[in-house]
């Protein structure tokens, strides 16, 4: 093979960049989809802006998003440790979805709802596990016919991660209650913290009363571990504004 082939240096440059519901990483779904409560815009950047470039992506109902995962450091591992495997078996970067990789890329699915073009470009999306801010390199539409393969072999992640309940102090309702968002800001924390956004291994401490907090559209989601039974449940706090 070619040294001089190995050798070679590309530059991405951004299309755009994401406005979400997730201002911090911590938090956001491990995976696209799992959170379709969540909104999100791509607002496209001059000169990828002009309304030509997305003239019949409407009528695409899903979009592959590629893009820099810009808050993970420059270093890389060969070996990683998906919190899928509880955050202590290793497992080759290239077999993870890990953000740390050698070029930072990363690839969503997302679901399209609209298209804003009066003044540039904005994608309107769903489901979106990217924070505010991340920098996108390409959009290409999903085919279901050619990517959606229901016998391929899912590895370590075979099927969708089971669920906690979630559950809420009556003073985060109350909080909820006076806002014009309340039943989708609702929706988005349940769909959030159903998957329980602690590191791995604090999912062990089992109601241990420890007080977590979640950034989610423009609110610090305050919640804790409850004891149930056997089961552990994640129990709403408070539902705090934070200054952005």
């Amino acid at each position: 093979m070619d040294d001089a082939h190995n050798s070679e240096h590309f530059t991405l440059t951004p299309i755009g960049h994401v406005v979400s519901d997730y201002p911090d990483k911590f938090g956001i779904p491990r995976q696209p989809g799992l959170a379709p409560a969540a909104n999100a815009q791509l607002v496209l950047t001059a000169p990828y802006n002009d309304p030509h470039a997305v003239r019949g992506l409407e009528d695409f109902s899903h979009l592959w998003l590629s893009f820099i995962f810009h808050q993970s450091p420059e270093r890389w591992s060969p070996l990683v440790r998906p919190p899928r495997l509880g955050g202590n078996k290793k497992v080759g970067v290239f077999a993870s979805r890990s953000t740390h990789r050698p070029n930072r890329l990363g690839l969503s699915l997302v679901r399209l709802v609209g298209i804003d073009s009066q003044h540039g470009v904005a994608l309107k999306l769903q489901g979106c596990d990217l924070v505010s801010g991340t920098p996108v390199v390409d959009i290409k539409p999903y085919l279901p016919w050619a990517e959606s393969h229901p016998n391929a072999l899912a590895g370590f992640a075979p099927e969708t991660p089971s669920l906690m309940e979630v559950v809420f102090h009556p003073a985060a309702l109350d909080t909820l209650a006076q806002r014009q968002d309340s039943a989708t800001l609702l929706a988005l924390i349940e769909q959030v913290l159903s998957q329980d956004p602690r590191p791995a291994y604090k999912q062990k401490d089992r109601g241990s009363d420890r007080l977590y907090g979640v950034r989610l559209r423009d609110v610090d989601v305050k919640f804790c571990p409850r004891q149930k039974g056997e089961a552990t449940t994640l129990e709403v706090m408070a539902i705090e504004p934070y200054d952005q």
